[in-house]
């Protein structure tokens, strides 16, 4: 039975390792250093081996590790525009499926005569070392100004890549079956899993958009839990709950739904505390009396993961979709690690595979000095490849919440820096008859506006409209931020994706 003492020391113990983690982060923000070494670091202080918090269940560690990555994966599905990753699909999948099997191949040579194992445990090790983590991903290379194309390639390969390499790991890490039954059992995975993400995905929409929950706070809970429900019915089916929670959480992320900006930042505060909680868990897992023999074998493995299959396989997910040289070896440097790897070796451990603790001890210490190796490159890397993006103007931030007796929507907009609504004036707004600009908080005074109102960047609108017609009011709100007066002359509709204008044709 648990002393009501001990639960208060894990609280307290708990908050505190929260608190000095978040505390963390700008440091590492300011070093360009994921903050998943801070998190490892702090796990590894308090385990066995420095201040003797003891910690070796693989199964537990297995357990809250894939729970954590499924939760990190939403929030990005939940936080990526389908707008921006709509037009990389093909370079992305292909990066997450023919890319991984290249890279796989490649390093499982290295892994057997590096470890001195046999071909099995060298494409285990190859296996998991091989995904991209979604995380690391996310914390880095959405702080660097880096062309939209670049960021959703890497951004959607981290969240799908999961899918097929959790299987394959799992595949090599039982006994018995044959690779004609893998394979078949990959495709069944991938297929029912991308299906009931889509399902669930659809459902959730038509659900939440047509909801009047009796508090705000209730919109981003219902969003997630849908997200995670999704990985949950497809991991009951024996299919890929990575896939399913990643494409759910792409669709209510990108649907018109109620209170996004709370649901963002929801889901953004519990990503980061489950990368907390993964990170400060895996490094209490690892032995760090153990892992000084782990070193050479995990420079070797890693330099030929960077350097030889990382690239190859950029370039074979790559070809016919016209991206240049510099793009190319900017992608074959941001295949970034990170907790991923770490939780799959808890599979093997898990299975009882023989040096499955060796393999843990490789895969830590490759994961943690590639980090800190590429990750503070990466911004330097793009300024001399010439990739760095030019400040471009913010979208509008649109915000919903429904007004369900009247069959209304208030809907709140801010006005950003560089819009082309800056300037406009309320009239030539000419939004659908039943819907009304209200308000206009300016500086921190509001008003009621009139015809000729003359609207200002950081303006904060405030809108209500019948609740129909609030997709037509959102288009015609961003196509006026895009294009300006003359949007509709333009052939701006207000869509997530803007067919050329007539100036872009010239």
């Amino acid at each position: 039975m648990i002393a009501q003492g001990d639960v208060d020391l894990a609280l307290l113990g708990g908050a505190g390792v929260a608190l000095v983690a978040i505390a963390g982060v700008r440091m590492s923000t300011r070093l360009g250093v994921p903050s998943l070494l801070l998190y490892l670091g702090i796990g590894m202080l308090l385990g066995e081996d420095v201040l003797g918090l003891r910690f070796d269940n693989a199964a537990l560690a297995q357990a809250i590790g894939l729970i954590a990555l499924a939760l990190i994966v939403a929030e990005g599905g939940l936080t990526t525009r389908w707008s921006t990753v709509r037009p990389v699909v093909g370079p992305a999948a292909l990066l997450a499926t023919v890319g991984v099997a290249v890279s796989v191949a490649l390093t499982a040579v290295a892994a057997k005569f590096v470890l001195g194992v046999d071909w099995r445990t060298g494409a285990l090790v190859a296996a998991i070392v091989s995904p991209t983590d979604a995380a690391a991903v996310f914390s880095t290379l959405r702080a660097l100004r880096l062309p939209q194309r670049l960021v959703a390639v890497l951004e959607m390969e981290s969240g799908v890549n999961d899918a097929p390499v959790v299987i394959l790991v799992s595949l090599l890490s039982a006994t018995g079956g044959t690779w004609l039954g893998a394979t078949g059992r990959l495709g069944y995975e991938l297929a029912v899993g991308g299906a009931l993400g889509v399902a669930v995905g659809f459902v959730g929409v038509v659900l939440l958009r047509r909801a009047a929950l009796p508090a705000a706070g209730l919109y981003p809970v219902a969003t997630l839990a849908l997200a995670v429900a999704s990985y949950g019915a497809a991991a009951s089916a024996h299919a890929s709950g990575f896939l399913a929670v990643y494409v759910t959480g792409l669709m209510l992320g990108n649907a018109a739904l109620p209170h996004r900006r709370a649901t963002a930042g929801f889901v953004e505060g519990i990503g980061w505390l489950a990368q907390i909680g993964l990170f400060v868990m895996l490094g209490l897992l690892a032995t760090p009396s153990r892992l000084g023999s782990a070193v050479l074998p995990a420079l070797a493995i890693g330099s030929v993961l960077l350097l030889l299959a990382r690239p190859a396989s950029v370039l074979a997910s790559t070809v016919g979709f016209g991206m240049a040289w510099r793009e190319k070896a900017f992608l074959s440097a941001a295949g970034l690690r990170g907790a991923v790897p770490i939780v799959l070796t808890t599979i093997p451990l898990t299975k009882g595979v023989d040096g499955a603790h060796r393999v843990f001890d490789v895969v830590f210490v490759l994961v943690a000095a590639f980090t800190l190796v590429q990750a503070p490159a990466l911004a330097p890397m793009a300024r001399r490849l010439r990739l760095v993006a030019p400040a471009a103007a913010h979208d509008l931030d649109v915000e919903a919440a429904p007004l369900d007796e009247i069959l209304a929507d208030l809907v709140t907009v801010q006005i950003p820096a560089r819009s082309k609504l800056h300037g406009v004036e309320v009239w030539e707004l000419r939004l659908p008859p039943t819907a009304a600009l209200a308000f206009v908080v300016r500086k921190g005074e509001g008003f009621v506006p009139n015809r000729e109102t003359r609207l200002l960047e950081g303006d904060h609108l405030l809108i209500v409209t019948a609740r129909e017609q609030r997709d037509a009011v959102e288009r015609r709100l961003r196509a006026i931020g895009r294009s300006g007066r003359l949007a509709r002359f333009l052939g701006d509709d207000g869509a997530d994706s803007v067919s050329p204008t007539r100036t872009q044709r010239q």
